[in-house]
């Protein structure tokens, strides 16, 4: 069973998602997929990692961000504090909906999300990300696109490029609320297995980022996949990444118990 579904994030703008319950029995897993800056849930490694997991009768919820893809909202106005937030209130309508087995997988900003999210919550059995930011994620974004910080705040906002190539406005009040934002600190109380996966060449988050996190998350394993960009361009790079976040997530899914059949 796969569906289109709308739930509101807490400041009352319409959220949409795609669930896929491949056997209907919500006592099965289910994995709350999280997509990168600009992109949508219809990116190719979310719908990829839908069909890997639901062969492995794993369900799914891949969802569009605030301002990002089907989802409501100016991106305009998109913060950090309020992509948490929408991870929060994906969790929240999945559990209202039966489901109790919830793991989490996030990528690039969704993985930023994701490790504030489960620092700071008791609802998941594991978490993967996908060359997360851990970290300064205004200053990533100044640097990215050569911006000078200080005409940021002076303009009130900045020109960036989405995925699709078309010219996006991001205001100044996303780099103030990522400076205030202690990614480093939250990892810490993590207390769900871990995987991180990140190439040793991407361009747009230092591997660094994922060393410094993997030392601070309790229980984490960071893959390196040597030669990999951070949009993973390789079709071998891609698949290889695909394997290690199904694998460990369907892996300690079995750890925990639970059956895998």
């Amino acid at each position: 069973m796969k569906r289109k579904i709308f739930f509101q994030s807490s400041t009352g703008h319409k959220l949409c998602g795609i669930l896929s319950d491949p056997s209907g029995d919500n006592r099965r897993p289910l994995i709350v997929l999280c997509h990168g800056f600009t992109t949508s849930k219809d990116g190719r490694t979310y719908v990829r990692l839908e069909e890997i997991l639901n062969q492995k009768i794993f369900s799914t919820f891949r969802f569009d961000f605030f301002g990002h893809g089907e989802s409501e909202g100016e991106f305009a106005d998109i913060t950090i504090s309020e992509a948490v937030d929408d991870v929060q209130n994906a969790i929240r309508f999945v559990r209202d909906s039966g489901y109790e087995r919830i793991g989490l997988v996030g990528s690039s900003f969704g993985g930023f999300a994701s490790i504030l999210t489960a620092g700071k919550s008791d609802d998941l059995f594991v978490l993967a990300l996908k060359s997360p930011v851990s970290d300064y994620l205004g200053l990533l974004i100044a640097r990215d696109h050569d911006i000078d910080v200080e005409a940021w705040r002076q303009e009130g906002y900045i020109t960036v490029e989405g995925a699709d190539g078309k010219n996006l406005r991001l205001n100044y009040s996303f780099f103030v609320d990522a400076e205030r934002i202690q990614g480093y600190a939250l990892a810490e109380n993590i207390k769900v297995p871990t995987l991180i996966v990140h190439g040793d060449q991407d361009e747009t988050v230092s591997l660094a980022q994922s060393q410094k996190a993997a030392d601070l998350i309790p229980n984490c394993r960071l893959e390196i996949i040597k030669g990999a960009d951070h949009t993973y361009s390789n079709p071998q790079h891609f698949e290889r990444m695909l394997d290690l976040i199904s694998d460990f997530v369907v892996c300690k899914e079995g750890l925990e118990g639970q059956p895998n059949e």
